[in-house]
């Protein structure tokens, strides 16, 4: 009860959301004991749960880092965010070049509280509330229209984001639809968990056991994740495990452990 008073007015705190059972995973205090409960359930059963998190956190932050530094993007729009914690995409991206025009964006609105404050006085990052499953919502919103320029190539983050959106809500679809609003030369970098290093029953069990979440969670294969591509040029080294891109490229805070349950890549807008 005393978590349900302290919460802001609209957060649910005794079902478990995604963004809130990543922060405690990646070790964050921005969380309810529904969202503990979970990833410590998941955790005593499939130990490296927490390091999944820690590294697609770091994915995160490498991908940013080669995105601004070698690719020279300067306009990131980070679909499904997530609450914030250390190197955030605005903070990687401005060390590289301070003008870097960053927007957040969750349908959770505790994501939306917090990233508000973090963000309060900081110049050129902004956070909107919004749906991946609702594009024009986002793409049409003030605060995106207003920093990102959309005839300017951009890069767009889904890490970590569609293995919480169901088949039937077309995820392919979904990507194809934010593809025809990017310019040339436009990039889309995304982390995908997967099912493919572990046994079936492994893969089972963690699904049944985020059942309990407000969100799905949708392990997919390679191919499906390669359909989300579709449109893009994939760039080396491929749709690998998250790890093993780009391992070296500066940027990621904390470990990038290798637990197989996350693959990732990143393609060009052709």
């Amino acid at each position: 009860m005393t978590e349900e008073r302290l919460a802001p007015a609209g957060i649910d705190v005794r079902t478990p959301h995604a963004a809130r059972v990543y922060d405690y995973a990646l070790g964050g205090k921005d969380n309810f004991a529904s969202d503990r409960g979970l990833i410590d359930k998941l955790t005593a059963v499939i130990p490296d749960t927490p390091r999944a998190a820690r590294e697609n956190r770091a994915f995160l932050g490498r991908v940013v880092h080669y995105l601004a530094a070698e690719v020279g993007m300067r306009q990131f729009l980070d679909i499904g965010s997530g609450l914030p914690t250390q190197g955030n995409v605005h903070e990687v991206a401005q060390s590289v070049a301070p003008e870097t025009r960053v927007v957040y964006v969750d349908y959770d609105p505790a994501v939306l509280i917090h990233s508000r404050a973090l963000l309060s006085g900081a110049e050129n990052a902004a956070t909107i509330q919004g749906d991946v499953r609702r594009p024009s919502e986002i793409l049409q919103h003030p605060v995106v229209k207003k920093l990102i320029d959309f005839d300017e190539p951009l890069a767009l983050l889904f890490v970590g984001l569609f293995h919480l959106v169901t088949d039937d809500e077309h995820p392919q679809e979904l990507v194809a639809r934010f593809r025809e609003a990017l310019a040339p030369g436009s990039y889309l970098a995304l982390c995908h968990i997967t099912g493919d290093f572990h046994s079936p029953e492994t893969v089972a069990q963690w699904v049944n056991l985020f059942g309990g979440m407000a969100e799905p969670m949708v392990p997919r294969p390679l191919q499906q994740i390669q359909e989300l591509f579709d449109g893009f040029e994939v760039v080396e080294p491929g749709i690998v495990k998250a790890s093993e891109w780009r391992p070296d490229q500066p940027g990621a805070v904390g470990p990038s452990p290798n637990t197989g349950w996350l693959l990732a890549g990143v393609g060009r807008n052709i």
